[in-house]
């Protein structure tokens, strides 16, 4: 009666190696989907920030992480000098800029596209 309860208590443990390979694939799985939604969309902003960067000109309006807008004056390697009133000048590390801010419409633009919407809703 003895030798039968402690085989019955090994058995278990052969099955449990099945269930270890199968926990080792679902952990793995995890790690891919957090690679695939979270590592790799970061890696490509990183990309794209570092390359917007180093295409930095003078004259180039842009806004720092701070929130502070300046247009570009001078590029010293890695520090910009940025203007952000008259006369008023501000020198930056590179990797500050946060983003390129789009060049305003001249109101002779602006006030074309509003009338070509109109006149396309009146139709």
């Amino acid at each position: 009666m003895l030798i039968n309860d402690a085989y019955a208590a090994a058995e278990p443990m052969m099955t449990s190696a099945g269930s270890l390979s199968g926990t080792f694939i679902q952990i793995a799985l995890i790690l891919l989907i957090f690679y695939l939604l979270l590592f790799k969309p970061q890696q490509k902003r990183m990309r794209e920030h570092r390359a917007m960067v180093e295409a930095l000109k003078i004259g180039d309006r842009i806004v720092t992480g701070g929130g502070i807008y300046g247009t570009v004056k001078k590029l010293n390697g890695s520090e910009i000098s940025i203007e952000i009133a008259p006369n008023v000048d501000i020198e930056i590390d590179r990797m500050s800029v946060s983003g390129l801010v789009e060049k305003p419409q001249t109101d002779a633009k602006a006030q074309e596209k509003s009338t070509t919407k109109k006149s396309k809703t009146k139709k």
